[in-house]
């Protein structure tokens, strides 16, 4: 059985606590990083299949990281799904169109996170493709 892993990026340490939780319970190997630099230390030895990006972070935003790794052939095949509290409507196509693979909006919500995980690492990829927000 493949351990899918999961890497947080946000600058929350409550919602990091909570997400892992989750995750770890879902039978998901999760790490975090709070800040895009630590994210980039982390990617080549955690080699993550999905990561939850927060879009708004100090220094360089998951916006800038997301484009960085969807340019790279050894990382453009993560799924990255963005995690924000502060989309509006008409967003999701502008994250989209930045190269994010989905959207989950904040606050979180534990019923069902690791179902929208799911989703996106093993939704069928047609249906993947015509819904970028968690149906």
């Amino acid at each position: 059985m493949d351990i899918t892993r999961v890497l947080i990026v946000d600058d929350n340490d409550m919602f990091i606590e909570m997400a892992t939780f989750i995750l770890n319970a879902a039978a998901y190997v999760v790490e975090s990083a709070s800040d895009v630099r630590q994210a980039l230390l982390k990617l080549p030895v955690f080699l993550p299949h999905l990561i939850l990006m927060d879009v708004q972070m100090p220094v360089m935003d998951g916006i800038e990281l997301t484009r960085q790794l969807k340019a790279d052939p050894a990382t453009r095949h993560i799924v990255i799904v963005a995690f924000t509290a502060f989309a509006l409507q008409g967003d999701a196509k502008k994250l989209q169109d930045l190269g994010f693979d989905g959207y989950i909006g904040k606050p979180l919500d534990v019923m069902t996170l690791a179902a929208e995980v799911r989703f996106w690492l093993e939704g069928a990829g047609s249906v993947r493709a015509n819904r970028f927000v968690w149906p």
